[in-house]
C-alpha cells in the first residue's frame, strides 16, 4: 500500500473594513474622509452598513460615488433609513451600483471567497418587548415590514456556499448593540426578527450601523459576533483613528490533487 502523502493546502485571508452612517451631504466629515483615504492600506474589502447619504438625494449619492472611486477596493453596501428620506432610494442604489458598489437588498454575493448577504432591516424591538402583529392595520403593516426583511435575509443567507459568511445590515438584529441608547427608542433601532435567520444560517460575523449611541459589540443568541460600525460610534471610541472596523477572516482549502 502506498504511503499517504499530505496534499498542499491553500491559505486564504481577507480583511474586511466596515463602517456605516456616513450621512454624506450633512456636512463634510474629516473622519469619513480619513477613512476613505486610509482604508485601502488596511483592508481588502469595504463594507458600508447604510445611511450612506443624509437625505437620500441623487446629489448626495453622486457625491458619495465620487468619493468612493478613490478607495480602490471592492465595496459591498446596504441602504439605511436616511437613504429613503427623499423617496429616491432606487435612484440612490442605482447611482452607487453604476459607480461599482455591490448594493445588496436581499441578495448574496461572493467577494474574494467571502460570501456577503445584505439587507437594510427594520425596527420593531427585541425579545419580549418586540411589537406584535395585533390591532390596527398600521401596526400589522409595521410588523410585516420587519418580517419581510427577515425573510429577505434568510433567502440571501441560504444562497451562500462560501467557507466564510458575513451578514450586512443597517438595523441591529440584537439588543446588545443598542444598549446605551435611550430605552424609549430601542424599538426603532432594530428587531429580534432579524436574528432568527442568523440562527438558522450561521455566519462568521454580523455588521450593522444605525445606533450612533449604542455599543460596539455583542453576540447573537447563537454566539455570533455582532459589530455596530456606525461612524459616530467608532469616532467616539477612538477619535484619532479612521472610523472603520477591521474584521479578518481566514480559512484553509485543500489544494486540488495534481
Amino acid at each position: 500500500m502506498p504511503d499517504t502523502v499530505p496534499q498542499p493546502e491553500s491559505q486564504h485571508r481577507v480583511r474586511i473594513a466596515a463602517m456605516g452612517d456616513m450621512h454624506i451631504g450633512r456636512s463634510a466629515s474629516p473622519g469619513v474622509a480619513q477613512a476613505f483615504a486610509r482604508v485601502r492600506e488596511a483592508a481588502d474589502v469595504l463594507v458600508l452598513c447604510g445611511d450612506l447619504t443624509d437625505r437620500g438625494t441623487e446629489d448626495e449619492a453622486q457625491q458619495l460615488s465620487r468619493d468612493l472611486k478613490s478607495v480602490g477596493l471592492p465595496i459591498v453596501a446596504v441602504l439605511g433609513n436616511h437613504d429613503f428620506e427623499a423617496g429616491l432610494s432606487q435612484q440612490v442604489a442605482r447611482i452607487l451600483s453604476d459607480g461599482g458598489v455591490y448594493m445588496l437588498d436581499g441578495e448574496a454575493i461572493e467577494v474574494l471567497g467571502v460570501g456577503f448577504a445584505g439587507i437594510k432591516g427594520f425596527g420593531g424591538g427585541f425579545g419580549r418587548g418586540a411589537l406584535g402583529p395585533w390591532g390596527e392595520p398600521v401596526i400589522k403593516a409595521f410588523v410585516q415590514e420587519a418580517v419581510d426583511e427577515a425573510l429577505k435575509l434568510e433567502t440571501a443567507l441560504a444562497r451562500l456556499r462560501t467557507p466564510r459568511k458575513v451578514a450586512v445590515l443597517h438595523y441591529s438584529p440584537v439588543r446588545g448593540t443598542v444598549e446605551d441608547e435611550p430605552p424609549e427608542i430601542f424599538p426603532y433601532l432594530g428587531s429580534s426578527r432579524l436574528e432568527e435567520p442568523l440562527n438558522r444560517y450561521p455566519v462568521d460575523v454580523v455588521l450593522h450601523g444605525h445606533a450612533h449611541g449604542g455599543r460596539f459589540e455583542a453576540r447573537t443568541s447563537g454566539g455570533v459576533p455582532v459589530y455596530n460600525v456606525a461612524a459616530p460610534l467608532l469616532l467616539r471610541r477612538d477619535p484619532a483613528a479612521p472610523p472603520f472596523h477591521i474584521v479578518e477572516l481566514a480559512w484553509t482549502d485543500p489544494a486540488a490533487t495534481p
